[in-house]
């Protein structure tokens, strides 16, 4: 087998295949759009067992509700609005300094073969520093509300509810998705509840388009970057 002898016209080749697949492997997913992930679909509510005629006119399969419980969703399929009032803010610094000297001193002999020695020659010294500092900060914030649906009910008063918001705007589409575990108590008389009282919450508001495009850095400005020694 021959091998190609290397060359500039080689590297240039082997540069180009190597954008090319990157590109492919990379920025694959910005050509063809993110697309929200499933699962979040509404619940539909489950169909009651039939249940055989004993002559009694009461019937508590046909939508009963107590009068303390009220219209409040507590069963797969009912809906709910979560309200989301999710505020973080982070920040974190760190610095360290290290200082550190030393130095050497040798007097040769007055008198002898090393007399000729100047002292000012066998002098040595050394010395390092090092002052470093960083910061880092992050604000997060996201309010509105999102309507979704029961999926689980739970033998301890809690549920699993689920939920999607999707709107399909001139430069892409926008969603926000909602999964998380609430307790039934907790559902106000507005059938809402907000989104500190969920636990395990899972909240992703993503997009795609133009504008997310164009605000991702380039399949070739990647592949230079992993290059970059600096």
């Amino acid at each position: 087998m021959m091998l190609a002898p290397f060359n500039r016209a080689n590297a240039g080749k082997a540069l180009l295949i190597g954008a090319a697949l990157l590109a492919l492997s990379d920025a694959g997913p910005a050509w063809a759009g993110r697309k929200p992930p499933v699962g979040f679909g509404a619940t539909l509510p489950q169909q009651p067992a039939p249940r055989p005629a004993d002559g009694a006119i009461f019937n508590a399969s046909a939508g009963y509700a107590g009068l303390v419980e009220g219209r409040r969703a507590h069963a797969v399929g009912d809906p709910l609005t979560i309200v989301l009032v999710e505020q973080m803010t982070t920040s974190k610094s760190a610095s360290s300094k290290t200082d550190r000297s030393g130095s050497a001193n040798i007097v040769p002999p007055s008198a002898g073969p090393l007399s000729f020695l100047d002292p000012n020659a066998l002098k040595a010294s050394a010395g390092s520093s090092f002052n470093g500092k960083g910061d880092a900060a992050q604000t997060n914030s996201l309010g509105g509300s999102l309507s979704v649906t029961i999926a689980e009910v739970r033998p301890n008063g809690t549920a699993l509810v689920r939920g999607e918001k999707r709107l399909l705007l001139s430069q892409g589409q926008e969603w926000v998705q909602f999964s998380g575990i609430v307790r039934l108590g907790d559902i106000d008389q507005n059938n809402s509840l907000v989104s500190t009282q969920v636990a395990d919450a899972r909240i992703e508001y993503a997009g795609n388009g133009a504008i997310q495009r164009a605000s991702r850095e380039g399949w070739l400005s990647k592949f230079f970057n992993i290059l970059s020694p600096f």
